[in-house]
């Protein structure tokens, strides 16, 4: 069976190492015939710094972060970054971002964490607007944004009119956000079929009718993805993805959807006890199936052709990051095209 027919736009995101590994895993992913390969953000990475390593150790592979913080950069130095990685990658990247939690903002970032959605509809087409600086001088007085920038010299035109920029939402407001302003989403690791049915379409739809497109944007949605012989540990390993996911209260409507609620309080209750193996233990099988793939090699082929085929038009195969690069190579071994 061809891998190529069978799992088309598949994906791979990863959060494992730094950026060698990252720039590693990125040139797996070319020679296994993927169709890109995304590069994750924290407070210990940075997703512009992984992209550029995956830019230099790759030659047609398209790359993108998902996310890269929309808010930790002024919008000036965000565009700077972002035009640099397209010409650095011969104009590969979609420029993924993501507002994170209103306490990230607000403990990570110095920010006030108010009116995210908002501020990303303004950001949006600013970033469009920066990246044409070579065409007129650039005067924003927005809400949350000044600008005044009047180029002393000539600034070198983008590699591209226009790179792709998706936003990450996970609650209809911000989704809807992205469907008026984005060219695409990044859809959450918590997000199940039916919580993309629900919930994620129509606020896109909503979004860009509100904007007057003719569509809405397409989704590129991770997909918690643990493969190995040992099914058990594969999915012990999907388990503590969910869980860790899950202890943001923020997320919680995507559980309340998809009929998660008693999982989801289990987990928090631990979580606020210290108690990992019991955040763990509290996510239950049918959660798993419902939102991860996770199992044997074959299994997770047939649960993809499954459940998630067509769910979205990229799907994002996420290892998780704790299980280091063997995990990476894992999923890119199971759903190698042709394999």
């Amino acid at each position: 069976m061809s891998g190529a027919t069978v799992f088309p736009g598949t994906s791979l995101v990863t959060s494992s190492g730094g950026p060698a590994e990252l720039a590693e895993a990125a040139r797996l992913a070319e020679e296994a015939g993927f169709a890109s390969v995304w590069a994750t953000e924290f407070y210990d990475r940075s997703a512009t710094v992984a992209l550029a390593a995956m830019a230099q150790a790759t030659d047609a592979i398209e790359l993108g972060s998902a996310i890269a913080y929309a808010f930790g950069r002024t919008p000036l130095v965000l565009a700077a970054e972002a035009r640099d990685l397209d010409e650095l990658s011969g104009g590969r990247v979609t420029l993924g971002l993501g507002t994170g939690t209103q306490r990230m903002q607000q403990d990570w970032h110095g920010l006030d964490g108010l009116h995210p959605a908002l501020r990303m509809e303004e950001l949006v087409p600013l970033l469009r607007r920066l990246w044409q600086l070579d065409s007129a001088p650039l005067r924003h007085d927005g809400r949350f944004y000044r600008l005044h920038l009047t180029p002393t010299a000539p600034p070198r035109a983008a590699y591209r009119e226009r790179m792709p920029i998706f936003m990450a939402g996970v609650n209809a407001r911000m989704v809807e956000a992205a469907g008026a302003v984005a060219d695409g989403l990044v859809g959450h690791p918590l997000f199940t079929v039916e919580y993309v049915r629900e919930v994620v379409r129509p606020a896109l739809a909503r979004g860009a009718e509100r904007a007057g497109r003719s569509k809405p944007p397409p989704i590129a949605g991770y997909l918690t993805c643990s493969v190995g012989p040992d099914r058990a540990r594969a999915r012990a390993a999907a388990a503590a993805v969910i869980a860790f996911n899950s202890t943001v209260r923020t997320y919680r409507a995507t559980h309340e959807v998809s009929g998660f609620t008693q999982e989801s309080e289990a987990i928090r209750a631990a979580w606020r006890e210290g108690d990992l193996a019991g955040m763990t233990a509290a996510v239950s099988d049918e959660m798993i199936d419902a939102i991860a793939i996770a199992g044997t090699p074959e299994e997770a082929r047939a649960r993809f052709a499954e459940r998630w085929q067509g769910v979205y038009e990229r799907t994002l195969l996420w290892p998780p990051a704790f299980a280091g690069h063997e995990a990476v190579r894992a999923v890119l071994e199971t759903f190698r095209p042709g394999g």
